[in-house]
């Protein structure tokens, strides 16, 4: 879920609100002057992730030890596991988290943790706290656990106004992804907290990356997530919201207990406990791939506009993932590639590099405004020589529990990584489209392993034809979408799954100069 989607959702809302109060001026932001800094603990040696990690780490010096969480149940059972075991730090920042079951879980970890005195920093970007502000007070007010919210919404019950009147500001969003623990051992990629990220939502699944690291790298993200928590951005939710719409803290656990007596959350808890990956985890029997491991991040004052264009993501991905001589593989949700980008990628594809792109198609996509920014580009890129892929909807679902109820009905992709000459790999929140590269904050890895390049470019080759159509053009001009079935390729001259008026609107939507939004 992006921004852009919120905009939308919310279009009507700041209509009506600016006809009812005009463009008077929201309130203010509050002082940052009693807020305390921070910074992540670094004495945390002793600690029993530390014991156990430091041996692997002395092993694999200037390297960092990194394992991909691909399955969405994967992903969840390792921060829930992460962060049972943690004694002395829990450093969180999230674009979303959802008010669902997972997340409803997850704040009930971070509870539980600081109740054992494990220090606990929750950082959220407040585009998506909607539902949220009594939860996450009555959370601040509880010891060992402090609250941020980034770019925040001056009013609480009408944010659409602060789209009205101050758009500028808070267009721009945060959409970093981490979870450190115990500055030992954090988690980076793409997912949010929902349960739509890890397989635990009935309607859709996002297919999505994170990877789990240890070594240096998870210095680097400490490092980083202190720069935010105490950057001009990151305001105490006690300072933004009303005192009085605090719940007591005990709620949080008895709700959580409540979601687990659930049928369908017993089913999913109980997918959880039987899965390989967690007894790999809890015994420390995970196999890591090691490789120096560099993280790029934006800078903070970005959401206000500041800070050097050099500095961006966009910027430093190029210089460190190296110029594609072979191969490169490119997964983006959300590709907007404009003028530019497009430019650049058919350069790649002309001079014999073979450039393949994965993305969702209107079908998939969660965000129609989005599609319509690509698909102006999309015969661009075709005659350049660029392989174009877009996820079908009904493709690449977790494998459910039978009879569980569990499992997705459709999915939509949200992993964004791509791979250098199966060399080098970024995992982490950059999307290839204008709002990542000028507008939001964002982060991730980037990884010198082959194998880990190589695995993503196995996995696109193999799953691709059967999870994917493949866009080509005709000799006579015309675009198609090849999907494979079990009883051969099915050619479609219309985009896949959806109806003219779909299609009618996304076409509109392409004629906008809203690229730059999306």
């Amino acid at each position: 879920m992006r921004t852009g989607a919120f905009l939308k959702g919310s279009a009507a809302l700041v209509l009506v609100a600016a006809a009812m109060f005009g463009c008077a001026s929201l309130a203010p932001l509050p002082p940052l002057d009693p807020r305390v800094a921070s910074s992540a603990f670094t004495d945390t040696g002793a600690t029993r992730l530390g014991s156990a990690i430091a041996p692997l780490v002395q092993a694999h010096p200037a390297l960092s030890g990194i394992y991909p969480l691909a399955e969405g149940r994967d992903a969840f059972a390792a921060r829930i596991l992460l962060a049972q075991r943690a004694e002395r730090s829990l450093d969180i920042q999230y674009y979303i988290w959802r008010n669902d079951l997972t997340g409803v879980l997850m704040l009930d970890a971070l509870r539980a943790a600081a109740a054992r005195g494990v220090r606990v920093r929750l950082l959220l970007d407040d585009n998506n706290t909607a539902g949220l502000d009594g939860l996450l007070l009555a959370l601040d007010r509880a010891p060992n656990i402090e609250v941020r919210l980034f770019n925040p919404f001056t009013t609480r019950a009408w944010r659409g106004l602060g789209y009205l009147t101050d758009f500028a500001r808070v267009n721009r969003r945060m959409h970093n992804k981490s979870f450190t623990v115990d500055n030992q051992v954090t988690i980076v990629g793409g997912r949010n907290i929902g349960d739509e990220y890890f397989g635990a939502a009935n309607d859709v699944l996002f297919a999505d990356l994170d990877v789990m690291a240890i070594g240096p790298a998870v210095q680097a993200v400490s490092h980083d997530f202190d720069r935010y928590w105490n950057s001009a951005s990151a305001y105490p939710v006690g300072a933004l919201v009303d005192a009085g719409a605090g719940q007591p803290a005990q709620g949080l656990a008895e709700r959580a207990a409540a979601l687990r007596r659930a049928p369908a959350a017993q089913a999913y808890l109980r997918i959880l406990r039987s899965l390989p990956f967690v007894e790999q985890l809890a015994e420390r029997r995970l196999s890591l791939e090691w490789g120096e491991a560099r993280l790029v991040s934006d800078d903070p004052a970005k959401v206000r506009g500041e800070g050097t264009a050099q500095a961006r993501v966009g910027v430093r991905l190029r210089s460190l993932l190296g110029e594609p001589q072979r191969q490169l593989d490119l997964v983006s949700p959300y590709f907007v590639p404009g003028k530019a980008t497009t430019a650049e990628l058919g350069a790649i594809a002309s001079r014999g590099t073979a450039v393949r792109i994965l993305t969702n198609s209107l079908e998939a996509t969660d965000v129609p405004a989005v599609h319509a920014g690509y698909a102006k580009w999309r015969r661009e890129l075709l005659q350049a020589g660029v392989s174009l892929y877009e996820l079908r909807r009904e493709g690449m679902t977790e494998p459910a529990e039978r009879g569980s109820g569990l499992g997705s009905s459709s999915s939509s992709l949200h992993a964004k990584t791509f791979a250098v000459d199966r060399q080098r790999i970024f995992v982490g929140s950059f999307n290839f489209d204008p709002r990542s590269f000028d507008l939001n904050t964002e982060m991730g890895l980037v990884i010198d392993s082959p194998a880990l390049a190589t695995a993503l470019g196995t996995r696109l080759t193999q799953s691709m034809p059967q999870h994917a159509y493949r866009v080509q053009i005709e000799p006579d001009g015309r675009m198609v979408w090849l999907e494979r079935t079990g009883q051969g390729v099915r050619r479609h001259e219309e985009e896949p799954g959806t109806g003219f008026w779909k299609r009618a609107g996304v076409r509109i939507l392409g004629w906008l100069p809203i690229d730059w939004l999306l």
